[in-house]
């Protein structure tokens, strides 16, 4: 939800924020509430290297971003048992196996359409933010409180038990230009909290990590700072929004090779969050590149933007009622599926790597208060909820928690993430006790964009999110 969320986050007057050798996704919970199974089952993914497995099979996101209503109008589409069963007809015609849904009610029921997509082979990248409870990007601080992080942890006990749960957004583009990198901090402590209260109550290892925006003077160093430090503040993966791809171009024109080559010796699953570029008619000529060999080396594949057209555009069916049409765009990306299936074998997936450094501050990149490895420490009072469970969530309609915070945010010692319990299917050094400089594998760490008009309008919806209380994270 591009520029129709970046406007109402104006409106709104806050501006919204909002590798061990396998991280593996199995559902095992200790939880009462994550300890049902879905009748639906997929295979688990995994994190290897700098890349998600199926078993032994390599898996590449191809999917769309799914949000029915948009960022104005933000309302949960897994509780919508009706709208979930008339979409996956079509997500099934594109031949994806991935929705990205930004909103959704902590205190609904999921199971009807989680388990039908999973029955249509589809899995769910979830942001756990909402525009009620999310990072203020204008008041980074305060918006990190235990009000808050109760609505996330209770977001993760919700979708924890599914198999198809594929992993969880900690922030979409909270920074959205040089001057607001001084929340990247609060998302990176929000990726450790939200990776230690998964490991504490027993959760299976789903991966954590953030959407980054498609700004071109951050996006390096932001990619940076979410894989340096220790074990329990990196993130599992990364992604970032890209729409530098406007048909008709090229793997070169696009300057997608420079960042191939810029991303070659990350260690972290990297993948495409939103893109689909809507200068001119979208014949997603950039799927073709992708999935190729020249890029799944470093890219794990990407999700585009998206699935319902919201006003701006980007819609590839327009939904009126019971009545969704497809738009000349579901064509061609249809069509670019079935003509760009993935590489066989692993893809040239690096099996291990090193965490980054943490970037230093200049001109377009300053952590304020927290420099280096330094990060917020959790609120005293969200530490219960890793031994006791975050209980009920607020859903979408309690009072937010974008003020409930202060200003007085103290400095976290060194591996304070780490997990009393380890994730099922984790490895031992995902418990952030080793530095960052002997890390050895992307995944083996478990832990914790040139600015384009399109991108920051789901931005929108996370950002709709921030923009409401201030972003989502």
């Amino acid at each position: 939800m591009k520029a129709s969320f970046a406007a109402a986050s104006i409106a709104l007057s806050a501006s919204l924020a909002v590798a061990s050798p396998a991280l593996e996704a199995r559902a095992t919970s200790t939880s009462s509430k994550a300890s049902g199974t879905s009748s639906g089952s997929l295979p688990t993914v995994t994190v290897k290297g700098n890349a998600f497995f199926a078993g032994n099979d390599r898996f590449y996101i191809r999917g769309v971003d799914y949000q029915p209503g948009g960022s104005s109008d933000a309302k949960d589409p897994l509780a919508d048992e009706a709208g979930c069963q008339r979409d996956i007809k079509y997500f099934k015609q594109l031949g994806i196996n991935t929705i990205r849904v930004y909103t959704v009610d902590n205190t609904a029921s999921h199971d009807t359409c989680m388990n039908a997509l999973a029955a249509a082979g589809i899995y769910v990248a979830l942001d756990v933010n909402t525009p009620k409870y999310s990072i203020n990007r204008a008041s980074p601080a305060v918006s990190y409180n235990a009000v808050y992080l109760q609505s996330l942890f209770a977001t993760i006990d919700a979708f924890a038990k599914y198999t198809n749960t594929l992993l969880f957004f900690s922030g979409n583009e909270v920074i959205n230009d040089a001057n607001t990198t001084d929340c990247a901090p609060y998302i990176k402590a929000v990726t450790r909290d939200l990776k230690q209260y998964r490991n504490n109550r027993g959760y299976r290892a789903i991966p954590i990590g953030y959407s980054a925006a498609d700004v071109g003077d951050n996006r390096y160093e932001t990619a940076q700072y979410m894989n340096c430090g220790t074990d329990d503040q990196r993130s599992d993966f990364f992604a970032f929004n890209d729409y530098s791809w406007c048909d008709p171009s090229s793997y070169t024109i696009s300057g997608w090779d420079q960042k191939v080559a810029t991303y070659g010796n990350y260690s972290l699953p990297l993948f495409l969050s939103e893109y689909g570029c809507n200068t001119n008619t979208r014949k997603f000529e950039e799927v073709s590149a992708l999935y190729n060999s020249e890029m799944t080396g470093v890219y794990s594949g990407g999700l585009v933007y998206e699935y319902s057209e919201e006003g701006s555009d980007y819609g590839l069916v327009t939904i009126s009622g019971d009545t969704v049409t497809p738009k000349s765009d579901f064509t061609y990306l249809q069509a670019a599926f079935a003509n760009n299936t993935a590489p066989s074998g692993d893809g040239g997936y690096k099996s291990s790597g090193t965490a980054s450094s943490c970037p230093p501050n200049s001109d377009t990149w300053n952590t304020g208060d927290f420099t280096g490895e330094n990060l917020p420490a959790m609120p005293s009072d969200a530490k219960k909820y890793m031994t006791s469970g975050a209980g009920t969530g607020p859903g979408l309609t309690g009072d937010g928690s974008q003020n409930s915070g202060t200003d007085n945010v103290a400095t976290a010692s060194a591996g304070s993430g780490s997990a009393t319990m380890t994730a099922s299917g984790s490895s031992a050094t995902g418990s952030g006790a080793s530095s960052s400089a002997s890390a050895t594998g992307a995944a083996s760490r478990l832990s914790m964009g040139e600015t384009s008009f399109a991108p920051l309008v789901m931005t929108g919806l996370v950002a709709l999110s921030t923009l409401l209380g201030a972003s989502l994270l």
